[in-house]
């Protein structure tokens, strides 16, 4: 089958496009002329003018400059190779003023082009970036529908009963479908910075569409794989092919088995190690979109893993596909970067910190990257305990980033309550306005609040009351949320150190002559990181103890409801340190099915999935009831 109701709806998109703008493409066809002696065979998609709407919601015409020379498909991938390395080696107006000029006649420009400026938009959240990469997608779309195979109404619903062919597309359009299917996963991404629920929605369907060409483009690849005239251009489609489905495969397998088993139904699929070799054929391919497979698999490794996982990232792998980019990208931004996130993994905060530096350095075009070093750095330097340093960084992406101004003010005013009252004076900051103001900062999306920032916000309400609360240890507390002490656990040196600060916490709360109703909660809290410590210094008695104090104080906490579920995983996962598995996974189990309704709860319910996974079992097989604590 062959995107059965996509392919159904553009045609009727087409066809009422003729009858309501006769005259329009009949202007367009008299004007509109390719050179007959090209080698391409791009001139039988335009040659009558007749260009189908890329999309239903977005019916625009792109006329091809008819002073220009056509482009070929092997130079247009061999232009984008030749972009892709001025983008990684920091020159990127460059790298888009050489796609900018053929982006309305070759889709590999149009592509890249319009890529390069999602990936802006994603990282800086500024309306006019989004703006202009969603012109760009809509335009790239409109390249790529040029070029894809034009069906008739009686073929598309013959094509519902009848998978289409690889030997009824030619290359290019082979090429067309990879092209268009990128292009509607990013627009469709993209369209989630939309607040409403019906964009939300419509970026939902076009991602289902998109993994649904990949699909196609997966069985079109195979077949040609095994055909003895293959393409000259197999191994750039391949590794399309390899980083769509992969990257597919390997995301979705995050997801908890409920929500897998939904969309699996609506036509996705969620195998972890069928994402995982894909992406690794696709980086090990001397391609064009090697690189882009290899960042996938960093970004999963790097991220992914540690902040919805256990935190066992895979940093021999990660070391063996980034090294070939160090020496052929030395001063590369995006390579410095993920040289730094590798060395904060390892615990080397010291030769993290440099290198994110030199990140910085590197270039001034693209600030939002420095905005990436300065989150890095502040976690590092708290890691450490460096809370000065660590304060200016948060201050920088205060003042710097939009992306999420809620978890800036907030971390920003946790570092600050762990600072001498002396250095807070000097810095001029107002650390309870600084919390008053996290409510008024939160973002949603589809009307949804993002969950970190929710938890900042309830945290956060304490300094808004009559009678101020104060927070404990705060920074501490964010560590944890952003599973910090998997990182800062391997440096037993300061992770005693942040035990003392934790047991002078305790201390304090003991002494506390007049409690408050956040009592009970802040020592739980106490107790929880306490436990954590213990752990990764190996103290699994101790952390023990921690843990289920916890979690038999469930009934007096009032407010950090979430303090118990999460002690119960963390008590899990001791288990399966001491070797019993079985207990490990009754345990974890127990916080997934006996609580809800808390703080960052989809977070756990991740960090669980990927727990059990570890372990040999699946929350797939659950029964829907809940058992005993």
């Amino acid at each position: 089958m062959k995107f059965n109701h996509v392919k159904i709806t553009e045609q009727m998109g087409h066809l009422t496009a003729k009858g309501l703008n006769l005259h329009f493409i009949k202007t367009i066809s008299d004007t509109t002329s390719f050179n007959q002696d090209s080698k391409m065979r791009h001139k039988t998609k335009t040659k009558n003018g007749n260009i189908q709407k890329m999309d239903p919601e977005d019916p625009i015409l792109l006329v091809p400059d008819k002073t220009k020379s056509q482009m070929d498909l092997e130079t247009a991938l061999q232009d984008s190779a030749k972009a892709l390395d001025l983008f990684l080696n920091n020159r990127f107006s460059d790298a888009l003023d050489l796609l900018r000029p053929w982006r309305s006649q070759s889709m590999y420009h149009a592509v890249g082009y319009s890529s390069m400026l999602v990936m802006q938009a994603g990282m800086t959240f500024e309306p006019n970036d989004v703006e202009k990469a969603t012109t760009a997608l809509k335009e790239s779309l409109q390249t790529c529908q040029m070029f894809r195979k034009k069906t008739t109404m009686v073929e598309a619903i013959t094509e519902m009963f009848y998978k289409q062919p690889a030997d009824d597309l030619t290359e290019e359009e082979m090429h067309a479908e990879l092209c268009y299917a990128e292009a509607l996963l990013q627009k469709g991404a993209l369209t989630f910075l939309d607040e409403s629920m019906i964009s939300f929605i419509k970026g939902g369907i076009k991602i289902r569409d998109s993994f649904l060409i990949y699909k196609e483009c997966d069985v079109w690849s195979t077949m040609a794989k095994n055909q003895s005239d293959q393409m000259s251009t197999q191994a750039h489609f391949r590794s399309g092919v390899n980083m769509g489905i992969g990257s597919f495969n390997l995301y979705l397998s995050l997801l908890p088995s409920k929500v897998l088993r939904l969309l699996e139904w609506m036509g996705f699929s969620g195998d972890r190690e069928v994402g995982l070799s894909q992406l690794r054929e696709g980086a090990a391919s001397n391609s064009l979109r090697s690189i882009l497979s290899t960042l996938c698999l960093l970004m999963y490794h790097l991220y992914i893993s540690v902040i919805l996982g256990t935190g066992e990232a895979n940093l021999v792998e990660s070391d063996v596909l980034l090294e070939p980019y160090i020496g052929k990208f030395p001063n590369g931004a995006l390579i410095l970067f993920y040289q730094a996130r590798i060395a904060v993994l390892k615990g080397n905060f010291e030769f993290a910190q440099k290198k994110f530096l030199e990140c910085i350095a590197a270039q001034q075009e693209w600030r939002q990257i420095h905005h990436l070093c300065y989150w890095e750095l502040m976690w590092s330097y708290s890691f450490q305990q460096d809370w000065l340093e660590a304060y200016q960084y948060a201050d920088l992406l205060c003042k710097e980033s939009k992306w999420s101004q809620a978890v800036y003010v907030f971390q920003k005013a946790s570092i600050l309550s762990m600072m001498p009252e002396e250095e807070v004076k000097r810095t001029g900051e107002n650390v309870e306005q600084l919390f008053r103001q996290v409510e008024s900062l939160r973002l949603r999306i589809a009307g949804k609040s993002i969950p970190t920032e929710k938890f900042a916000a309830k945290k956060a309400q304490r300094y808004s009351a009559a009678t101020p609360v104060t927070l404990l240890i705060p920074a501490v507390e964010m560590i944890y949320v952003w599973n910090g002490f998997t990182i800062v656990g391997k440096r037993p040196e300061l992770t005693e150190s942040i035990l003392v600060t934790i047991k002078k916490a305790e201390e304090q709360l003991k002494s506390d002559p007049n409690p408050s109703e956040y009592h009970v909660d802040d020592q739980c809290m106490v107790q929880m990181l306490k436990g954590l410590c213990l752990r990764h210094l190996g103290r699994l008695d101790q952390a023990q103890l921690c843990f289920t104090r916890v979690i038999s104080s469930e009934n007096g906490i009032k407010h950090d409801r979430y303090l118990v579920p999460y002690s119960m995983y963390e008590l899990g996962l001791l288990y399966k340190q001491q070797g019993d598995l079985g207990k490990a996974t009754t345990t974890i189990k127990n916080a997934k099915l006996n609580y809800k309704g808390y703080s960052m709860e989809s977070r756990l319910h991740f960090r669980i999935h990927a727990a059990l996974n570890t372990m040999g079992t699946s929350v797939a097989k659950l029964p829907p009831h809940r058992t005993s604590a």
